[in-house]
């Protein structure tokens, strides 16, 4: 568990120990005329290095975990200088937000169609004590599991609705809730390490390069079948609207077989790839 502390302010330690070097070098300027006054200088001069040896430097969004002789003494997560334990053994940590984009993995989705898909994420340590002592090497877990949980989302869910019609969620319609969850499967995964996930989002995302032209050639089809069926839709709308308002003003009396040439005219002209050629006929539709 981290235990934040608070050591003693390191300039009123860098002072004394100045202070003694000074004196040393007083004491041993002096000592071809006294010989015993060697000793103290030698014990001043000790004694600043060890004082000089327990300054600690913590930079801001860094933190030093200290730790004596195998047993965790605390972090000290405060920036400037500070005085501990010569014989503390200290960890530099960095608490600043970092970058982490996994590798373009290929993978499976959860209908088998290989997919190539990235992530990028900013993580930041939150607990220090976790990120020293709980895993052996917090940037290579960091890597290791992001990737994981990329891999376990790819798997989870169809890349598309094409493959999936009952999907309420697909990789590639997702947008906000598929990142949500995968910022979800990192931060369970990262806690033991004391990192906290700040932003986690899909960078890539794509079929495979085996199946990426059938997969387009369908969602080709796909939209040009949804395009068809939205045009003849609006046609027999328009067409219905055509004869009603013909009916309603009694502009033209048409019967079943004239009513069935212009609803076939109609469809032509509205559902055509191309504009409808007119053709004037001078006499009736029966010659």
């Amino acid at each position: 568990m981290e235990k934040v502390i608070r050591p003693m302010n390191g300039y009123l330690a860098l002072v004394i120990a100045l202070v003694l070097i000074l004196l040393s070098i007083y004491l041993f300027s002096m000592t071809p005329g006294m010989p015993a006054i060697a000793i103290p200088g030698f014990l001043s001069f000790a004694i600043a290095i060890f004082l000089l040896k327990g300054l600690m430097i913590v930079q801001p969004n860094h933190a030093r975990v200290l730790n004596f002789f195998g047993k965790y003494v605390g972090s000290v997560k405060e920036n400037g200088m500070f005085f501990v334990n010569p014989l503390y053994a200290t960890q530099r940590i960095s608490q600043r937000a970092q970058n982490q984009a996994t590798p373009t993995l290929k993978v499976n989705d959860k209908m088998g169609n290989p997919i190539e898909i990235a992530s990028v994420m900013v993580w930041q340590i939150s607990d220090t004590y976790k990120a020293a002592y709980e895993v052996s090497d917090y940037v290579a877990y960091v890597k290791t599991q992001s990737e994981a949980a990329l891999r376990t989302l790819a798997m989870g869910f169809a890349y598309d609705n094409i493959e999936d019609e009952t999907a309420t969620i697909t990789l590639r319609e997702g947008g906000a809730k598929v990142n949500e969850i995968l910022e979800k499967e990192l931060t369970d995964r990262l806690a033991t390490a004391g990192i906290s996930i700040i932003e986690a989002r899909i960078s890539h995302l794509a079929y495979a390069q085996e199946i990426a032209g059938a997969m387009l050639q369908r969602q080709q089809a796909t939209a040009i079948v949804a395009a068809r069926y939205k045009i003849v839709e609006g046609a027999v709308g328009m067409v219905e609207m055509a004869l009603e308002h013909l009916s309603k003003k009694n502009i033209v009396e048409l019967d079943e077989e004239k009513k069935a040439t212009m609803v076939s005219n109609l469809m032509v002209v509205l559902c055509g790839e191309r504009g409808a050629q007119p053709v004037l006929n001078t006499g009736t539709i029966y010659q």
